[in-house]
This record gives structure tokens, sequence and C-alpha cells, in this order.
């Protein structure tokens, strides 16, 4: 379809795999609008502006995507369609409503469940066994329009937040890549979400990774695995000090002795070359990685020994 123009709101890895498939179908593409990096957050992802210039394409930034004078430059630009990839901010229906084909939104999750902010680190602090993406229309509400297509994303044990967003982004590639066609064409189909269903999650703050000794040994399990590297990490403190726990395994959930034998949060044993055993309110896990703040990040055995930290030593705030 000649003339069919394009502005694209993208950000993240999910945001240049889409934009790359777009540039590599040679589409019509007026605009993209991304966001300024947070120095305050580790940005570990690839760059949607850089791809955009180096094909030579508009990038725009805006601090207020809503406001009229952007609003007026797109309508100015007139595009056919409007797509979100990880774009972290909601558009507006006086946005929305200048693209005829619409508003099309990318969501790492499968609708209704974990609307909202964070659906991979979510899901994983929830120990959900899948997850997956959707292509949806936009509406106000965020989350909310009727879903195109969905692409799901098995979860495994071993899953970080890393590993489950990598698996994620190939999975939004291939889904956009097989289902545009459709969306240009003007026959993409429209499934309303059942609202009922609907789960919404906020986005999640570094203290939110703070670990309660007294949840079950695979919860802790999977708030570590949720929030660790490039993420802020689970942390818990030892004598005041605060320290990040990077990796560890589940070492069997409800073992009675475990329970009884300590409070929750105390160390038990060593274990050479797997870490360190941490009763839990429900079994035990072997912290394989920490590190103090500000800290050299270690093994847990080495860390056991560089800081001295006895047996029966007890974690916690």
């Amino acid at each position: 379809m000649d003339g069919f123009k394009v502005a694209v709101f993208a950000y993240h890895d999910v945001g240049y795999e889409c934009l790359k498939a777009l540039i590599e179908s040679k589409e019509d593409v007026v605009a993209v609008v991304t966001h300024e990096d947070d120095p305050k957050e580790e940005v570990w992802f690839r760059s949607v502006a850089e791809l955009a210039r180096e094909h030579h394409l508009p990038v725009y930034a805006p601090s207020k995507t809503n406001a009229p004078d952007f609003i007026d430059l797109i309508r100015k630009l007139s595009p056919d369609l409007i797509l979100s990839f990880y774009y972290r901010r909601l558009l507006s229906r006086e946005l929305l409503a200048i693209p005829r084909v619409g508003g099309i939104n990318l969501h790492g999750s499968l609708l209704p469940k974990y609307r909202g902010r964070s659906p991979v680190n979510w899901v994983l602090v929830n120990g959900e066994k899948e997850t997956g993406v959707t292509l949806h229309y936009m509406v106000e509400k965020a989350d909310a329009g009727d879903i195109i297509a969905q692409r799901a994303v098995p979860i495994d044990i071993e899953d970080t937040a890393l590993s489950l967003f990598q698996k994620m982004t190939a999975a939004a590639a291939r889904l956009f890549k097989e289902t545009y066609p459709l969306i240009k064409a003007g026959t993409a189909p429209r499934i309303p979400q059942d609202s009922r269903l609907a789960t919404i999650f906020g986005g999640r703050k570094p203290e939110d990774g703070k670990i309660l000794w007294e949840w079950p040994a695979v919860a802790i399990y999977n708030l570590i695995r949720a929030v660790t590297h490039p993420y802020p990490g689970a942390f818990t403190f030892y004598n005041g000090r605060k320290l990040y726990l990077w990796a560890a395994t589940l070492n069997g959930a409800g073992a009675p002795a475990q329970r009884k034998s300590a409070p929750a949060g105390t160390i038990g044993e060593v274990e050479k070359g797997r870490g360190v055993v941490v009763s839990t309110a429900d079994g035990s896990l072997i912290l394989a990685r920490g590190q103090f703040e500000g800290e050299e990040e270690l093994a847990g055995d080495l860390l056991l020994e560089r800081y001295k930290i006895p047996l029966g030593a007890q974690l916690g705030s």
C-alpha cells in the first residue's frame, strides 16, 4: 500500500526489534518517538534513537507526549497508523484519533492478565509458568483495547528477568512481523478483552526488592530472580548493612527439619561451590551470589569467609 505512513513510539529492546522490522520492510516511518535515557536507570538495552538515526529517521523525545504542540506536530505528519512498542507513556485520545487505522500497542503479557507496568518482573515474582506478548488496539485506559494477536512464552524455573525478557523480545518481533501485513491492510482481527479477567500491576521500585525471610523459600527465590541483574536486586540486611542477593537456588520447600531447627533467615551451613543455606518459613534457599552495598559481588561461601559471618547468623532487618 503506497503512501502508508507510520509513527512509531518505542523504547527498549522490543522497540528496537520492531522498529528494525519496519525499516527492513522499507515502511514509511515518518516519526520515531522515544525517551531520553534516565541517568538513574541502568540502561542495558539497545537504543531506539540510535537505530532511527542510523537510518535517517526523524527522532523526537518530548517530555510531554500529549502536549498540544507535540500533538500538532504528529497531526501535520498525518500518519495512517501509530505503533507503540514498550513506550512508557499513555497516549491521549486526541493523539490516538489522528491515524485513520488507529493506534496499536505491543504489551509484554497475555492480556487481560498483567495489565500495567513491569509485567516481566511481576510474572516471576508471582511464580507464573507462562506469559507472552499481545498486540492490541490502544484506548485511553492502559492495555484495555481489543486484542489483535498473542504469542505465549513459557517460563522456566531458572529464568531470570533478563533471560525471560530476551525470550519476550524474540516473541514480540515474530508476532509483529507476522501480524503487521494484516494491520496495514486493515484486516487485523479485533477481539474484545474480558475485563472480569484483568489483573493490573504498577511499576516496581528498588525498595520493593526487600526480602522477608518469613516468606516460603519459593517466594524469596522468585523475588531474587525477578529483580537480579540488570535490575536493582533483592536485598536483606546483616548487622545493619544492606546485602544484595543476586542468585539463589531452591533447597527443597517444606523441609520440616530446616523449619524447626532455626528461625527464618538463619545461615545454616556452607555448601562449597554452591553457596550458603539459609532457612525460611517453608524450606530453605542456597544463596549463590551476594554483595554488600558498595562492595564486591562474591559467591555465597566466599562472602561468609570474606566478612567473617558465622554459621547461625541471622539475616533480616
